[in-house]
């Protein structure tokens, strides 16, 4: 054990006596290990952050609820027409799902109504997206209220004047002023705000971004707008969420027979709605992230590569700069995995080196991106490990046949060169 410690630490001595020795040869040899880390690094941790940011926002949907619309999240293509000829989903259809659906904990139903303007006193706020919402809506969303709170359940149901708000419409309207128990106009109807909700997030895909959002409930949204589901895109969906220990499949049973009795559909004839869950859009992310991932490696790998050749070449010299020394200690008894073990880890040291400069380099660059642009990146301990790992690769396979090469020499030839 302290024969290895010794070589360990000789070929550190080494490795750092060739650096300083050959300042401008090491550095440019080490700047390809440096380029090719700061790629495949740069961009895993690019891609790490990202998918970590889009999937931080999707499990906002959660994994145990069913989304029933009119169309099929991810299915775009040649059934566009046939999703389009679907009646939408209908506030009957929310009540024979709450009604027959046991193995549900939790059912909403929610109608976009559509973009409106706000107005308190002199102030107004346009292109306000207007939401009218059943009043099991909060346990599913979890919504996060800066100030204020949900409709109670009588306000619900005699659809009392009542408007939760996002923060920019309360921004908007009243500036620094508190918003709860205002009355705001929209259009000839007004409504009392009795909840602000909390600011978004950064986040790259806002799934539930109700910053510039109106809610109401379903009871008063069908005294002042018009709820028919009749739009050809699908403005209503349902939310339906699992109770405990019922899987998601089963769950999508029982809300398919439930639905195609209430829609009286034939044995035969296909399904004219849509359960959507969390797994179709994580399905479609991991393709798309695994192609990303391979392009950082494939763009890094070309310069590694180059880099592995140029760490090759400072051991080629290495080698040859102290063939009398290597002569003398096999002279000495010195055995070949010895002298193999010493110039390995020599080439491996210099190739961490090369990895340390590229994570430097890339956790400065994602610092000053991440001050730059309303996005959070970060450099995680697996990219950190990956670098390392990368490193040591390519100091092995760097290293390997001038540490062979010096291993195999003959001491008495080795001397007198």
């Amino acid at each position: 054990m302290g024969v290895f410690i010794k070589v360990f630490i000789e070929s550190i001595a080494q490795a750092l006596q060739q650096l300083r020795a050959n300042k401008l040869r090491s550095f440019l040899s080490l700047l390809g290990i440096s380029i090719g880390i700061f790629c495949i690094i740069g961009v895993t941790a690019a891609v790490d952050s990202l998918e970590d940011n889009v999937r931080g926002s999707f499990e906002k949907l959660g994994d145990d609820v069913v989304y029933i619309q009119k169309f099929m999240w991810g299915d775009p293509g040649p059934n566009w027409q046939r999703y389009l000829r679907r009646p939408d989903v209908s506030y009957k259809d929310f009540q024979a799902v709450s009604e027959k659906v046991n193995s549900a904990q939790v059912i909403s139903y929610g109608v976009y109504i559509g973009r409106k303007t706000l107005k308190f006193q002199s102030s107004n706020v346009s292109d306000v997206d207007f939401q009218a919402v059943s009043y099991g809506f909060d346990e599913l969303v979890k919504l996060d209220f800066q100030s204020g709170r949900y409709f109670s359940p009588t306000e619900y149901h005699y659809g009392a004047n009542k408007i939760i708000i996002g923060s920019k419409i309360a921004e908007g309207l009243f500036g620094a002023n508190d918003p709860i128990g205002r009355t705001i106009k929209m259009g000839g109807h007004k409504f009392d705000v009795i909840g602000v909700l909390a600011p978004a997030g950064k986040s790259l895909i806002d799934i539930f971004q109700y910053d510039n959002s109106a809610i109401i409930s379903y009871e008063l949204g069908r005294k002042v707008a018009n709820l028919r589901p009749d739009n050809a895109f699908g403005n209503a969906s349902i939310s339906v969420k699992a109770k405990d220990g019922v899987t998601i499949e089963a769950l999508k049973d029982e809300i398919t027979g439930v639905l195609r009795v209430q829609r009286r559909l034939k044995p035969r004839e296909e399904d004219n709605f849509s359960l959507n869950t969390l797994s179709i859009i994580s399905q479609a992310l991991d393709g798309f992230f695994i192609v990303l991932n391979m392009l950082g490696i494939v763009i890094g790998g070309f310069a590694i590569f180059v880099g592995m050749f140029s760490v090759a070449n400072i051991m080629f010299v290495s080698v040859k700069e102290r063939t009398g020394i290597i002569g003398i200690k096999k002279a000495l008894g010195a055995k070949r995995f010895i002298i193999l073990l010493e110039f390995l880890i020599e080439s491996i040291i210099l190739c961490l080196i090369g990895g340390a400069m590229g994570l430097l380099l890339v956790q400065i660059v994602i610092t000053g991106l991440s001050k730059i642009i309303d996005f959070e990146l970060f450099l995680s301990s697996s990219n950190i490990i990956l670098g390392v790992v990368t490193s040591v690769v390519v100091g092995i396979l760097a290293g390997l046949i001038p540490a062979w090469q010096a291993a195999r020499m003959d001491p008495v030839e080795a001397m007198r060169k």
